[in-house]
């Protein structure tokens, strides 16, 4: 098995492994692994001046011609050294085409493969995690301890202070998505400058409202049973272009943490108590609706919603022109449900 270690995941990719040239990035954070496929791909042009010494491939495209993963793949670069070869797998099935690869590894290439949360134990994803010849690299939303790196290595390169309660404050608002927390640094970063350090009324002031807009918002309402706030929150997200199938994967995130803390709650713990041990913390704004939603939600109606959120988000992937239908269809039905207690 090649699947990386969280803990291993930094240090294999600050360095390409010639003898693994094919490299799977996948997880529900799509931010992460777009930023981790965009870092190693410029790793693995690092010093080529030939302009086209990296391709860009598209899954749906490639899935009907599996024998042209490995052409290009094993074309020689125009000026010589690596060819760099950007795979971004999409609904239809690339794994003839990663089999036919891993089957006859190119010495001279480097592939890197985009692609969405993958089940354990199965197509892609265990091809390559079974291969000597891929590394396979999960990327999971980020822990406090992530994001609080993220927050300290933009300050130090944008040479700003940030105080210590605004540090605080835009931790618990960030969270779900890579990209998009680095968009609300950088957003912070510049509303900021000129300022002597960033306290927390930077923070409320250009975070609050776009955190607002962000996956929490529509997951807290569809679970307080909130039908109408969560349609004009999912309109808000979907009109920024947010993709469906990241809108319903952060929900069934909330309903796992939500049935973790029923479950708690009904072996005798009270809900105050599971509010306040849940890690990552849930900020404070989000408590009230975190609250309602442990009161008004069993185990096992929590189960019931969970399977039919995956069953979205699997439809929703499957046909992303109608991902944004799929999935406010099955948010108003759970909010529904919720509503009526």
């Amino acid at each position: 098995m090649v699947a990386v270690r969280p803990g291993d995941v930094e240090a294999t990719l600050s360095r390409l492994d010639p003898l693994r040239p094919v490299v799977l990035l996948f997880g529900p954070d799509s931010g992460l692994v777009r930023e981790r496929a965009r870092a190693y791909l410029a790793r693995a042009c690092a010093g080529s001046d030939d302009p086209f010494g990296m391709v860009r491939l598209d899954g749906d495209e490639i899935s009907g011609d599996p024998g042209r993963l490995v052409d290009e793949a094993g074309t020689l670069a125009l000026f010589g050294g690596r060819r760099v070869v950007s795979l971004r797998a999409g609904s239809k099935n690339i794994v003839p085409a990663v089999e036919a690869l891993l089957a006859a590894p190119p010495e001279q290439a480097i592939i890197v493969i985009e692609a969405g949360d993958l089940k354990r134990g199965m197509g892609l994803r265990a091809l390559c995690e079974a291969s000597p010849h891929a590394l396979a690299i999960a990327c999971y939303a980020d822990s406090e301890r992530d994001l609080a790196r993220l927050v300290d290595t933009m300050m130090a390169e944008a040479g700003m202070a940030l105080d210590r309660d605004a540090r605080g404050e835009l931790l618990a608002l960030l969270g779900g998505d890579r990209m998009a927390s680095r968009g609300e640094i950088a957003k912070l970063l510049l509303y900021a400058t000129g300022e002597p350090r960033i306290t927390s009324a930077h923070v409320r002031a250009i975070v609050g409202d776009a955190s607002s807009l962000a996956l929490d918002e529509i997951a807290d309402a569809t679970f307080a049973g909130q039908p109408a706030d969560m349609a004009s929150a999912f309109a808000k997200a979907t009109g920024e272009g947010m993709r469906a199938d990241i809108v319903l994967g952060a929900v069934c995130r909330t309903a796992q943490a939500l049935h973790q803390m029923r479950l708690a709650i009904e072996a005798g713990g009270s809900v105050e108590r599971a509010v306040e041990g849940a890690r990552p913390a849930i900020h404070f704004r989000r408590k009230p609706f975190v609250e309602k939603a442990l009161r008004g939600w069993s185990v096992a109606r929590l189960e019931t919603a969970l399977f039919a959120l995956d069953d979205a988000l699997l439809a929703a992937r499957r046909n992303a022109a109608l991902g944004p239908a799929i999935a406010e269809r099955a948010l108003l039905q759970v909010a529904g449900q919720a509503k009526r207690g």
